[in-house]
């Protein structure tokens, strides 16, 4: 399916494509693993939305990085009052591998021969006593 798909990962919502790479908060899986975020609702190259809840986004873990240091400083005058600290985010890079149906694609049936009903055999009466 080509189009894009709105995920929710970590309380934030992404658009995203297939192919695409983001950086998001850090996820749970370890790096290299693959993992399917919640699918919100998808739209395919049409322009037509899909709520289909049957769409299954892949995603691989690309990399684990931490984000730009952010410096942070309090200052108050006259009181001598300063502060400084930091602040780091824990980030992973991901790949959104396919965007796709949950249903796997049934293989091919081997087609067997017809067959033809069994001739029904007549009923065979009781012996009377």
């Amino acid at each position: 399916m080509t189009g894009y798909a709105i995920i929710s990962l970590g309380g934030k919502q992404y658009r995203v494509q297939e192919g695409e790479r983001l950086l998001v908060d850090r996820v749970s899986h370890g790096e290299g693993k693959t993992f399917h975020p919640d699918v919100l609702f998808t739209g395919g190259g049409d322009g037509k939305p899909n709520l289909s809840p049957r769409v299954q986004v892949t995603a691989k873990v690309v990399a684990e990085r931490r984000g730009k240091k952010i410096r942070i400083g309090k200052y108050r005058p006259k009181s001598g009052y300063k502060r400084h600290t930091g602040f780091r985010a824990a980030l992973s890079e991901i790949e959104i591998e396919s965007i796709g149906s949950k249903e796997p694609k049934a293989a091919a049936k081997p087609k067997t021969p017809a067959r033809k009903p069994a001739a029904k055999k007549p009923a065979k009466k009781k012996a009377e006593k």
